[in-house]
């Protein structure tokens, strides 16, 4: 076994490259995800089995597309209720697996684009809940395994793999097609596709349960879905917009954390650490945003605030009033709690603490933030920047009680003693 170590290792890169192509070659052809997928991996039993043996073909990709297309005809064949159309689509592949494999190659390259997007529209069909549309996306587009997903996600591994079974079904009987969505309906879909990557991509970015501040892996998992979406449908600008955003967010991965994995808040982080690469590619894709005309989209606005972090050499130097008339911009077009929170916070910054408490005070009874700790989070820093310590501590135990994420708990925990001190020196000081 350990002789064959090299190649399985080979194996499980070339399984990371090519698996959403493959899948959604096979999806093409099968019409159906499930089926696929099931398809896709028996291909890599497969080559789990004769590449030890033969070495690692040539064009791997086409190796195991290949052997999926002999498994699905034998499945045909084997299958006595097969329908007329079954037998014309097991002919179609037997013709198609007579090519060459220059022949081969030239068909998939031709396709693929499509196949990709069609399978990235399927996996976020809005007939699935939001939950299974982000495993099954991470599943057949990201190559991730189950025991991965529950991890990343920290569920139980059965619980996951009766999500992405239920959701397969769920398509599977819902009979939804396997294509990219056209006219009005493509803008429709195109908002629960952004949807599901921004979403894997927030909770690599801050975690919201766990011991982890952060989850890196699922931040480059949307960061690629992103890319390959912004060279699958250049002409959409809140695609580039999105990817402006994660682009320059993740640039601050690194500063993040301190030494020992604690927290690291944006005005305090060493900006010296931050992925200049990284801002830069961000920058451009929130250029090309605007000059598609989408300046004013969700996700370019909230690149464009991003930007305005990414721009500033130093803290002091950020312009928060521009951020806060981004933010205002924001609440117009995607009004929600959470918008007009972070909206309280950039007020505050740009006019003073007792500016954002008055957008934060109106919150306080909104029941979509009841559980958030981010509220009285929020709240508790405006309170001490107005000299109200003993509020403002107070504020941050209800915050340690909301989060479930263990490097969250501990910052606030931080912050809340800093809170008691400078409340007994307060009291000390008016006594003496």
């Amino acid at each position: 076994m350990t002789g064959h170590a090299p190649t399985h290792r080979a194996i499980e890169a070339v399984w990371r490259i090519e698996s959403a192509r493959l899948i959604a070659g096979l999806a093409r052809l099968v019409r159906d995800v499930g089926l696929a997928e099931d398809l896709a991996q028996d291909a890599l039993v497969a080559a789990l089995e004769q590449w030890p043996r033969s070495g690692v073909p040539e064009n791997p990709g086409a190796w195991l597309m290949a052997a999926a297309k002999f498994r699905a005809i034998d499945l045909f064949r084997r299958n006595q209720r097969l329908e007329r159309k079954q037998e014309q689509l097991a002919h179609d592949l037997g013709l198609q697996l007579a090519m060459d494999a220059s022949d081969l190659d030239a068909a998939l390259d031709d396709e693929v684009g499509d196949d990709l997007l069609s399978l990235i529209f399927t996996c976020c069909h809005p007939v699935l809940p939001t939950e299974a549309r982000i495993a099954l996306t991470l599943r057949l587009l990201g190559g991730l395994s189950t025991k991965e997903i529950a991890r990343a996600f920290l569920v139980p591994e059965p619980t996951l793999a009766q999500r992405i079974v239920r959701a397969k079904r769920t398509l599977s009987r819902a009979r939804v097609p396997f294509a990219v969505p056209a006219g009005e309906e493509l803008h429709a879909r195109l908002g629960s596709v952004l949807e599901v990557v921004y979403l894997i991509f927030n909770e690599g970015y801050a975690a919201t349960a766990g011991d982890d501040w952060m989850r890196p892996a699922l931040c480059e998992d949307a960061l690629r879905f992103g890319r390959i979406l912004a060279g699958l449908a250049p002409r959409e600008p809140e695609v580039h917009g999105l990817v402006a955003l994660m682009e320059i967010q993740a640039s601050r991965t690194g500063a993040r954390s301190g030494p020992s994995g604690q927290p690291v808040l944006l005005l305090e982080q060493d900006r010296s650490r931050w992925d200049l690469i990284l801002i830069r590619r961000g920058l451009a894709a929130l250029q090309r945003a605007e000059q598609l005309g989408g300046a004013s989209g969700p996700y370019a606005l909230q690149a464009a605030i991003a930007a305005c972090h990414a721009r500033a050499r130093t803290a002091q130097e950020t312009d928060w009033a521009r951020i806060a008339g981004l933010y205002d911009a924001l609440a117009v077009i995607t009004p929600s709690p959470v918008v007009e929170l972070n909206r309280g916070v950039a007020h505050g910054m740009a006019f003073g603490p007792e500016a954002g408490l008055r957008v934060v005070e109106g919150l306080m009874d909104e029941p979509a933030l009841a559980d958030y700790h981010l509220l009285p989070s929020v709240r508790a820093e405006l309170l001490a920047s107005l000299g109200r310590f003993e509020q403002a501590e107070a504020e941050l135990g209800r915050a340690v009680e909301l989060t479930d994420n263990e490097a969250e708990r501990a910052l606030l925990r931080e912050r809340a003693a800093a809170c008691r001190r400078l409340s007994g020196d307060a009291l000390g000081g008016g006594v003496l």
